[in-house]
């Protein structure tokens, strides 16, 4: 089974088999949305790879694990954010006061022509600054529930598999039972 996320122009991935076992030195291939190979590229020890996207495209990410066990996960382009952005300078800028520690801001008060309010300056972040403090921030903050959720995907058995398996168990014994009587018989 592959899990796989993206932070900005990254895509991460763990990959493990059902039990829970990481998938290691696995084979990770990288499609887009018409099935040409993107990129190839192997886990770690701890079942993990990450690769820079390539294009802003719908991704098929494809795990090929030992002894044909295989998983896949897509990627839809629009969770891809750190592709293209706009140009630098191009979005407006927002202002924002900047708080250096140990330093006064660097704000100044000054009086409109006409004689009115007073009007502060600051200093502006352009939107892509501020796009990519917030998704680095957010990128600290969610890795954990990454990882939790990679998690929760390995189940394990359910307890209709462990009804089963106990009736097939108990189907092998009455079979055997069947035939202890039937020899004692004879």
């Amino acid at each position: 089974m592959i899990f796989a996320w993206v932070e900005g122009d990254t895509v991460y991935t763990q990959s493990k088999f059902s039990g829970g076992k990481r998938a290691k030195n696995s084979t990770v291939v990288v499609y887009d949305n018409e099935g040409n190979q993107l990129l190839e590229g192997k886990t770690d020890e701890k079942g993990e790879f990450s690769f820079k996207v390539p294009q802003k495209t719908d991704l098929k990410i494809v795990l090929k694990a030992s002894m044909g066990h295989m998983g896949e996960w897509k990627i839809p382009a629009e969770e891809i954010t750190g592709v293209a952005h706009a140009p630098e300078g191009s979005a407006p800028e927002i202002g924002i006061e900047a708080a250096t520690p140990g330093a006064s801001p660097s704000t100044e008060t000054r009086t409109k022509p006409d004689g009115e309010r007073p009007v502060s300056t600051a200093i502006g972040l352009n939107r892509k600054e501020v796009r990519d403090l917030i998704d680095a921030s957010l990128d600290r903050k969610l890795g954990p529930i990454f990882d939790m959720l990679a998690d929760s995907l390995d189940r394990g058995p359910r307890v209709s598999e462990v009804i089963g398996g106990v009736g097939y168990i108990f189907g092998l014994v009455g079979v055997a039972l069947y035939f202890a009587t039937r020899r004692k018989r004879k």
